[in-house]
């Protein structure tokens, strides 16, 4: 199976930055695609970014659009999420996740993914 490790939560004022980081390993053959996805308190899991091995240009969600950032490092195995401009609402925990390619576009829901990270908790305060 494929693993995936999430990394670089914590605690930030509004306006502020953080950098999360997933790390995959395993059968990688089955994860074409990284995403992100968070979960607030009382809500449910939602799409934020994903991105393709294969693919230079990230989708987003339109709530972290021209905020956050995501990259990946091939060599590393790593994909990260920066996320800047950060607001009391991002607050969530943040779960990476692996997909398979079954179509042409980015899966953004959370049955589309196969394989989850357990998770880091992110805080915005105000």
């Amino acid at each position: 199976q494929v693993q995936l490790v999430e990394s670089g939560g914590g605690l930030v004022q509004a306006g502020g930055s953080l950098k999360l980081s997933c790390t995959v390993s395993g059968r990688t053959l089955r994860s074409d695609y990284v995403g992100w996805f968070r979960q607030a308190p009382g809500k449910e899991r939602e799409f934020v970014a994903a991105i393709k091995w294969s693919s230079f240009s990230p989708d987003y969600s339109d709530s972290v659009k021209g905020r956050f950032t995501l990259t990946r490092d091939n060599y590393k195995s790593t994909v990260s999420l920066q996320m800047n401009s950060l607001k009391p609402e991002d607050t969530a925990v943040y779960y990476c996740a692996s997909a398979r390619a079954t179509g042409w576009e980015t899966p953004t829901r959370t049955d589309e993914y196969e394989f989850w990270g357990q998770g880091t908790q992110v805080t915005v305060s105000s």
